[in-house]
């Protein structure tokens, strides 16, 4: 068993102890020192762990003699059904989400997975099931524009306002992420099948922190909603009645997560427009009226993600025995074609045939200044584009 695969399977007899959820495992990992050393603790050991008392010393003790075939089990599963299991504190594990106070133990994937590369800038988006004619354009609006921009659009996958973002950014040739609330062998709503299908064969992915086969059923979205708003830089409200779990969503993420939050204003007299003006009115969002506004907030937040300096309100949690490689020449599944470049992106690097002003790529891009400013910070950050005075140049190997 290669060390990548030891500890996976390591973190998945954790989870198989009763009792023992994503805050223990984390806690208990930060306190012990890794997996493996909480596996082998005795119960007196465990009890060290802030918030373990004798019963769940007890019950992670009582269930070592069988984790270790459920664990197996779960392996087995995830690879007949074309899943691959992430778990916390390896490479691949996408880092915002491991800084939350409660990180899923494991995700497990379908399709492309590689956060580092694919995943640097994302943006979740959110809002109503039963969406307004109103809320599903601008959701197509937001979500294209975002994804031609280069972030990756992270969604529930439900119907209304998920759906419409993840066929937007698709459509836009970018990268989408579905996050749901049941297992990633099941098509959740069943409508959707053909849109997970597409998902996975342009270059998406998704993703659960649930095992094999789990049904979806209501208590299992809450959580599902901190993956979503855990993985992205920002969260965009789309609509959303007084009630609504994205409103959780967003108060997770601001309050939880330490991400920027952006609403979008709606009719005043719309309940499904209740909720995101609640919001704006309290503070608690960002009022956004276009893509720009988004790019622009994100621009700060996007350049300590890629610097690895993102100021996230609760700091990752340590994990010693992380592989800080992956074994030699492991096997890789099949890969999906990967997304183009977005034509934002592309119509920037071919007008700088030569140093350009921001005004003089403006009119040779087309592209609004708010936008043309955001974009080319992504670029920047992606070290394709560089900054002379007032000149902007393409870099050489970009």
């Amino acid at each position: 068993m290669s060390h990548h695969t030891q500890h996976t399977h390591q973190i998945l007899r954790l989870c198989a102890a009763p009792g023992w959820g994503p805050v223990l495992i984390a806690r208990a990992i930060a306190t012990l020192g890794s997996p493996g050393a909480v596996l082998d603790a005795t119960a007196e050991r465990l009890r060290t762990v802030p918030g373990v008392g004798a019963e769940r010393a007890k019950a992670m003790v009582d269930s070592r003699p069988t984790s270790g075939r459920a664990a197996d089990g779960e392996l087995e599963r995830a690879a007949a059904a074309g899943a691959q299991l992430v778990a916390f504190g390896s490479t691949d594990y996408p880092p915002l989400l491991a800084q939350i106070p409660d990180p899923p133990p494991v995700l497990y994937v379908r399709g492309s997975w590689d956060p580092a590369r694919l995943d640097r800038y994302p943006i979740a988006v959110v809002g109503s099931r039963r969406s307004t004619a109103y809320g599903i354009e601008q959701t197509e609006r937001f979500a294209h524009a975002l994804a031609s921009a280069g972030l990756a659009v992270i969604s529930g996958g439900a119907r209304g306002i998920d759906g419409a973002a993840h066929r937007a950014a698709l459509r836009a040739k970018g990268r989408t992420l579905v996050v749901l609330g049941c297992g990633v062998d099941r098509a959740y709503p069943d409508e959707h099948a053909d849109l997970f299908a597409k998902v996975l064969e342009l270059g998406g992915a998704i993703v659960s922190e649930l095992p094999m086969g789990t049904p979806p059923v209501a208590d299992n979205f809450p959580a599902r909603n901190r993956i979503i708003s855990g993985m992205a830089l920002g969260v965009l409200v789309i609509e959303a009645g007084e009630g609504s779990g994205s409103l959780i969503t967003a108060q997770q993420a601001a309050e939880e997560h330490g991400r920027e939050v952006f609403a979008l204003p709606g009719r005043v007299d719309s309940p499904t427009s209740a909720g995101c003006l609640r919001l704006i009115r309290s503070g608690g969002a960002v009022l956004t009226i276009s893509p720009a506004d988004i790019l622009d907030a994100l621009a700060e937040p996007a350049r300590h993600h890629f610097y690895g300096t993102h100021a996230a309100r609760y700091a990752p949690i340590p994990t010693p025995d992380a592989h800080p490689t992956p074994p030699p020449n492991p096997p890789q599944p099949p890969q999906p074609p990967q997304p183009e470049r977005p034509a934002t992106h592309q119509a920037i690097l071919a007008a700088l045939t030569e140093p350009r002003t921001l005004d003089q790529l403006a009119q040779a891009t087309g592209l609004e200044p708010g936008a043309l400013r955001a974009t080319l910070t992504i670029l920047e950050l992606q070290r394709l584009i560089a900054r002379q005075g007032t000149r902007i140049i393409r870099q050489l190997h970009g």
